[in-house]
């Protein structure tokens, strides 16, 4: 089988796809990256503009001899997979998890410009404890909490603004139509980030695209239901 790249979102990291990595790693290989400025690569260079992060993810697969792969992104990461689809003829399948058309996020839990704020103000460790708690249908009393907010703690704030900036700017909506690969949309019905609205334009503006809600959810879905996350994702693959 084809690998599966995994791209995390705005204050993830790599390593919040463990578990779906082991499971799905059974029968095919799984590479989840680290984005410049999160993660892993904390101290590479923050990069503020999404088609930056494309670009980034595109040489990083294509150094590793990647020929063919399926690729799901989640969040920020959503947006950033969108540009790669239309850009690398070498993605097979995709899957926009938590992710919508526009960067500027309509509906979200707070503008662009009141998390900038909040995070020059706040700082980098208080941004990332406050904005993981919003991921989670239960927020700090869910039990995924503490990873969540450990892995969006290792972003500075230069990665933080710069994760900000690129969103803001960003919007792939006149675009949807060039991505051609087949594509799941997955979407926690009570995601504070990304409203029906955003889900919704997302699915039906892709020429080739199937949903999957996954209920009692918020923006982390793939740690408050994983049974269904993993089973929408491997049913999906496999088709």
């Amino acid at each position: 089988m084809i690998p599966l790249v995994l791209v995390h979102g705005f204050l993830g990291a790599s390593a919040q796809w463990d578990d779906l990595a082991a499971e799905l790693g059974q029968e095919r290989s799984v590479i989840a990256v680290d984005l410049p400025g999160f993660g892993a690569n904390a101290h590479l260079p923050p990069v503020d503009r999404i088609e930056g992060f494309a670009d980034w993810v595109i040489g990083y697969l294509r150094d590793r001899g990647v020929a063919r792969y399926d690729l799901l992104g989640h969040s920020m990461g959503g947006m950033i997979v969108q540009e790669v689809a239309r850009r690398d003829e070498r993605v097979e399948k995709l899957v926009l998890y938590g992710t919508g058309p526009v960067g500027n996020i309509p509906g979200r839990f707070e503008t662009m410009a009141e998390s900038r704020r909040r995070a020059k103000a706040d700082g980098a460790a208080a941004t990332a404890a406050r904005i993981s708690a919003t991921w989670l249908l239960k927020r700090e009393a869910c039990p995924s909490y503490p990873t969540a907010a450990e892995h969006a703690a290792r972003a500075g704030l230069p990665a933080i603004l710069a994760g900000l900036e690129a969103m803001e700017q960003w919007s792939g909506t006149d675009a949807l139509n060039l991505i051609k690969q087949d594509t799941l949309v997955i979407w926690g019905e009570q995601d504070r980030s990304y409203d029906w609205k955003q889900t919704e334009a997302l699915w039906r503006g892709l020429p080739s695209s199937s949903l999957c809600v996954l209920p009692a959810c918020a923006h982390l879905a793939h740690l408050e239901a994983p049974e269904l996350f993993n089973a929408a994702i491997r049913r999906f693959l496999a088709d």
